[in-house]
């Protein structure tokens, strides 16, 4: 399992790097509308749309969705911010949540509120530039994010082994703590402040990239546990095994999908984007 999950992140490393940094906007958003597609594909399983042709008619809808709605970030972006906080209700509630949402199509309609904001958060970040700030393009906006998610997890990761008796979510992902919340909060408050120093920010500026990056990762982790959530429910361990060693590309992108429309929102509020 370990040379399976080496093996495909070396080789998934290089094409998401290319990928971000190597095409422009319009090339970056056919190349995540194809990893958004899968992600449908996989969704619909956890939907409850187990036939094949059930799971493609799915992902093609979705594909569709993300051609109708480019361009239009802020009214695909609200929605999700307003998903996000339902989510966090249905995870602390859960099992006795999923009676609003074991209905197939209404989980179908989750997962529309997931992916397609994801996909024009990174279309929106990739095109952008950060306002009067040394020319800081989009690129480095979404790398940002990503290093939020995966600073959260660290942080979390390390506080929860060390003082996780409590727990966040027991019936939905036993192992996340609210010492580990605590500790990945920590750790991304560190490095919004490590970012605005670089950047030269202070005071209201400064505070409201920490708060954003707060609130980001505090979305991120209810992105993991909703996925946790959906998977418990049906009974799945992974979304797919699209990706040997390391399930499918929702299992891997949970915590991106809350976090990255998030951002993008706030920093569109903020004006900070150009």
């Amino acid at each position: 399992m370990l040379k399976q999950r080496v093996i495909t992140a070396l080789i998934l490393a290089p094409i998401v790097v290319w990928g971000i940094f190597g095409l422009a906007t319009p090339g970056f958003a056919w190349f995540m509308g194809a990893v958004v597609a899968l992600a449908a594909w996989e969704w619909a399983n956890l939907s409850g749309w187990q036939a094949q042709w059930q799971r493609i008619a799915y992902g093609a809808f979705v594909a569709g969705l993300l051609a109708l709605t480019y361009g239009q970030s802020e009214w695909v972006l609200v929605p999700a911010l307003v998903w996000w906080l339902v989510a966090f209700g249905l995870v602390l509630t859960y099992p006795v949540s999923a009676r609003l949402w074991r209905n197939s199509w209404v989980r179908a309609l989750m997962g529309l509120l997931i992916l397609v904001p994801t996909w024009n958060g990174l279309v929106v970040l990739h095109q952008a530039q950060l306002v009067d700030s040394r020319s800081i393009g989009g690129v480095w906006i979404i790398l940002y994010v990503f290093c939020v998610v995966w600073v959260a997890d660290i942080g979390a990761y390390f506080a929860g082994r060390t003082w996780g008796k409590k727990k966040l979510a027991p019936r939905v992902s036993p192992g996340k703590s609210w010492a580990g919340v605590y500790g990945g909060l920590a750790l991304v408050a560190a490095l919004a402040l490590a970012v605005g120093l670089w950047l030269d920010w202070t005071g209201a500026r400064l505070a409201a990239l920490v708060a954003m990056t707060l609130v980001t990762a505090m979305v991120s982790i209810v992105g993991d546990l909703c996925e946790s959530m959906v998977k418990r429910f049906r009974g799945l361990k992974d979304s797919s095994q699209l990706l040997p060693g390391h399930g499918g590309i929702l299992d891997r992108v949970d915590s991106i999908t809350a976090a990255v429309p998030v951002f993008t929102l706030l920093a569109i509020w903020q004006g900070w984007l150009a």
